[in-house]
């Protein structure tokens, strides 16, 4: 009788911390929608509306600085038709941004494409590195502006000048996390590759590639943050179709509320460009990068 018993009593039993469990999963998910949420919109709508209220309060004190509500009608009538064209020097603000994105590019990508490799070949054969490591160190502290007049001198053309500064800026970035990304490599790993007897290729798109992707991908959005920065400067002394000229342009012409406008467009591309590298570098690697 005892054995009945209990036997219909474990049902029971077991169903009793199910049925807290159930009611706990429940809670949580009730609770679930709002607190993330929450955390997730209000700091940063708290900060632009503090960034929004300073902004009010040094325009209400400084004469002819524009208000957030004068700068937000410009920007209406602005983005109503970003793509208009009337002559080379009257173009709209997108036909700007994309110049400067396709410039930025250029440059980038002419890093990436020598930057990489020679950070592979350095941070791989010591020779290269005792060789290489003066020039960089020599070079890389050299604003990529001061690069600008050679640009202009090699190149005779204010569009290939710039892309040069942009090339310049770029690579070192690229070349050092490389490099490092390279001699941090276990020797263990290395040691396992003599005992194979592995060639130089497959050391490098085995060993080599996979173990300095975190660091490589590193370099890259340092250099795109960069080479964002430096087009708005370089384009600025070079005139021609770009965000840079398009705010030295305005200040020519006293137009306050468009180059608040301009600083604002500048921030959000940069932002976008080095979200889309964050993507990239998530979708590539296994560690977690953080923005």
């Amino acid at each position: 009788m005892d054995n009945v018993v209990n036997k219909a009593a474990a049902p029971a039993a077991e169903a009793a911390p199910r049925t807290a469990r159930a009611r706990r999963v429940a809670a949580s998910r009730r609770g679930f929608s709002l607190k993330p949420f929450m955390l997730a919109v209000l700091p940063p709508l708290a900060g632009l509306a503090l960034l929004v209220l300073v902004w009010q309060i040094v325009a209400s004190g400084t004469s002819g600085f524009p208000t957030p509500a004068v700068t937000f009608e410009h920007a209406v009538k602005l983005f109503s038709d970003p793509f208009y064209s009337n002559g080379p020097n009257d173009q709209g603000i997108g036909w700007n941004i994309w110049s400067s994105l396709k410039r930025v590019g250029t440059g980038f990508g002419l890093a990436a494409v020598i930057g990489i490799p020679l950070g592979f070949m350095i941070g791989r054969f010591r020779f290269l590195s005792l060789m290489f490591n003066p020039i960089i160190s020599l070079l890389k502290p050299v604003s990529p502006l001061a690069w600008l007049p050679i640009g202009l001198l090699v190149f005779k053309a204010a569009n290939p000048a710039a892309i040069w500064a942009i090339f310049i800026c770029s690579i070192w970035p690229m070349i050092i996390n490389t490099a490092v990304g390279v001699q941090r490599v276990p020797q263990d790993y290395m040691n396992v590759a003599k005992v194979l007897n592995l060639s130089e290729w497959k050391i490098l798109t085995r060993i080599l590639f996979p173990s300095v992707l975190p660091y490589m991908l590193t370099g890259v959005r340092l250099a795109i943050g960069t080479a964002w920065l430096v087009i708005v400067a370089a384009e600025m002394l070079t005139g021609g179709v770009g965000i840079g000229f398009w705010v030295w342009d305005e200040w020519n012409n006293l137009n306050v509320p468009h180059i608040i406008i301009a600083i604002v467009v500048i921030g959000v591309v940069g932002l976008l460009l080095e979200q889309a590298l964050v993507a990239l570098a998530r979708a590539f690697t296994y560690e977690e990068v953080r923005s």
